[in-house]
């Protein structure tokens, strides 16, 4: 753990030495700041509840899927109710609502995680892109003016409260595992399922509980993006965001603070591709089909990061295994 937050911390302290770089050339860099914490919060929030996932032993790679499927409930929450809190409470029952159905299926039914996970990514692809189409035609849907989330007003801009409760929520979660009985048994059911089983504690559910936790927390970030962020809901709204949370979760090695700081770095190059193209000072220097580049940079960067680190990183024993009583 010491060793990935060193990591964590030269990768920071170079991005402060790139930010400084770019300040002495004359850009704008609070501009680009702000929009990497926005960047962050929706990779934070949804690797911080598969790192619940997997510490509780189950995987769920449908977080794509969730994304999708939470910001579309929240728009349409939001614009039948008239109040985007409403909005953001269906986001959140949404996800919530999958990572059950996700959990009843991988922990009850004792199904393949990964499967069940590729499922609810197809299933949020096909569903989002047919409700647009059939609800507000065309299939991109603006949210309607004075609907979205407010935000705090800074000299830089618009901040977002989120950012204040992403990082909140981590540190509580960070505090449960490692301070509470509850995040010791919760580790436990991922090492060693049996062991927690004979202490009188019910894997199943808290297993379960561990689902719909993470899914709650998607569902909250599919809302950010929705009524916050973008103010919009179209069928590629996520953009690779619930695979790159993923990399998040493998690059922290399964600790929250890790994998906010894992979301931070990850949402800073993602702000930094659109930053770069929107510059009008760096436009003639970008060479003819580099902006190609420029724009798959952020997953360039997340595949590199996760081949380092891959093979460095322990996962609980019983990670993805379904539990079954008779192994005691």
């Amino acid at each position: 753990m010491i060793k990935i937050r060193r990591k964590l911390v030269l990768g920071i302290i170079s991005v402060a030495i790139l930010l400084y770089v770019l300040q002495l050339a004359g850009l704008k860099v609070p501009s680009l700041l702000m929009i990497s914490l926005h960047s962050m919060v929706p990779l934070g929030l949804v690797a911080v509840g598969e790192v619940v996932n997997e510490r509780a032993g189950t995987v769920n790679i449908g977080l794509e899927g969730m994304l999708l499927l939470s910001s579309f409930a929240a728009v349409y929450g939001t614009e039948i109710s008239r109040n985007w809190a409403i909005g953001i409470l269906v986001g959140m029952i949404t996800g919530a609502s999958i990572g059950l159905v996700h959990g009843l299926i991988s922990i009850y039914a004792k199904g393949d995680q990964i499967i069940s996970g590729v499922g609810v990514n197809l299933f949020a692809a096909g569903f989002v892109a047919y409700g647009i189409w059939t609800i507000w035609i065309p299939g991109v849907h603006m949210l309607s003016p004075g609907l979205s989330v407010p935000r705090i007003r800074t000299p830089w801009g618009g901040l977002s409260w989120f950012i204040l409760l992403t990082i909140a929520l981590v540190l509580v979660i960070a505090f449960i595992f490692y301070n509470t009985t509850w995040g010791v048994w919760l580790r436990a059911a991922g090492e060693n399922p049996g062991a927690v089983d004979t202490s009188g504690i019910n894997v199943f559910q808290l297993r379960l509980f561990a689902c719909i936790l993470g899914g709650m927390l998607a569902g909250l970030a599919g809302a950010f993006m929705s009524l916050d962020w973008i103010h919009m809901t179209t069928k590629g709204l996520p953009a690779g965001r619930g695979f790159i949370a993923l990399a998040c979760v493998v690059f922290s090695g399964l600790e929250p603070i890790s994998a906010l700081g894992a979301a931070v770095l990850f949402g800073f190059f993602d702000a930094l591709s659109t930053w770069i193209m929107a510059i009008p000072k760096l436009g003639p220097l970008i060479p003819p089909g580099f902006d190609n580049f420029v724009k798959i940079m952020p997953y360039i960067v997340t595949l590199v990061a996760v081949a380092v680190v891959i093979g460095k990183r322990r996962f609980p024993k019983s990670v993805g295994r379904p539990y079954r009583r008779e192994e005691i």
